[in-house]
């Protein structure tokens, strides 16, 4: 078990990278969902982006930039220098994402929401999430500036 957990670690700045790569293709495999949704149902385009932007907006700026910054801090200021590759999240955020993803297939195969709607919701939801995977990235390749920024 522990020659499991050996090759498991990995360095901080490698665990940005991999927060990074992570989100940025969640982020991008739902915003691919909501364009196909938006696209197949032929949906007025102005209405799309109007509810993408706003959608993005909240969710950016509320809620996965926070989540990107706290997960960052966790990550620098921990006393080990390696850690596991999947402790880029804590159990709350694993929860928090296995509920969105349990709500997220729930809803969509339920049919309960015109797919324009969802895919422009999804649409905003995947670029907020991509953009949050996109700063981890920044974050990695500016390891040391990141250090210096949040004081560690």
């Amino acid at each position: 078990m522990n020659s499991i957990y050996k090759l498991l670690e990995v360095k901080k700045k490698t665990l940005l990278l991999v927060a990074g790569l992570v989100w940025g293709f969640a982020g991008f495999r739902v915003f691919t969902l909501g364009n196909i949704d938006v696209v197949s149902n032929k949906a007025n385009w102005i209405l799309v982006l109007s509810i993408s932007v706003i959608i993005f907006y909240l969710f950016f700026n509320f809620i996965f930039r926070k989540m990107m910054i706290n997960h960052t801090k966790r990550i620098i200021s921990h006393e080990l220098e390696k850690r596991c590759v999947f402790a880029f999240f804590d159990k709350k955020s694993y929860i928090i994402m296995g509920f969105m993803m349990f709500f997220g297939i729930g809803i969509r195969s339920l049919g309960i929401f015109n797919p324009i709607y969802l895919g422009s919701f999804y649409i905003g939801l995947g670029g907020a999430l991509f953009s949050a995977g996109m700063f981890f990235l920044i974050n990695y390749f500016n390891f040391e500036n990141t250090k210096l920024k949040y004081n560690i």
